[in-house]
């Protein structure tokens, strides 16, 4: 009989809708927090979602999220987390989305007006920019 192997890998964790809402949100008003973003950027990074809706999230993160607010989410939470690793010093980790910048991206504003205008496109930018700086492809 010849020998087999059998590998048993163990399925993959698979959060529920209301789950990824809820760590996504709450990554986000940390992020937002740290960051010292005011109201209009907060609406704004996560794509304009209705007023309500937004109060509703600050009060209880329990939420399902669309789709592209996950998106928007997960791009501001790697842009955080390649600072990050870029900048050690936490304070100027954080302070670097508010300091104007000379990279033609940003033509001399500060990220964060960038990546307020509204499209996702922006966020992904600022992560590809980001990521390239680090060495990720």
């Amino acid at each position: 009989m010849p020998y087999q192997t059998h590998l048993v890998q163990p399925e993959s964790k698979k959060y529920t809708p209301l789950e990824a809402g809820e760590a996504a949100l709450a990554g986000f008003f940390f992020l937002a927090d740290r960051w010292g973003l005011d109201t209009r950027q907060q609406l704004a990074l996560l794509g304009q979602p209705p007023r309500s809706t937004f109060f509703a999230w600050k009060k209880s993160t329990q939420a399902v999220l669309s789709q592209d607010t996950l998106e928007r989410i997960s791009y501001l939470l790697g842009i955080w987390k390649a600072l990050r690793i870029l900048i050690p010093d936490d304070s100027q980790a954080e302070a670097w989305v508010k300091k104007p910048n000379d990279n033609p991206l940003f033509e001399g504003a500060a990220p964060i007006e960038r990546m307020t205008r509204g499209r996702i496109m922006d966020l992904a930018d600022v992560r590809r920019l980001l990521d390239a700086r680090r060495g990720v492809w």
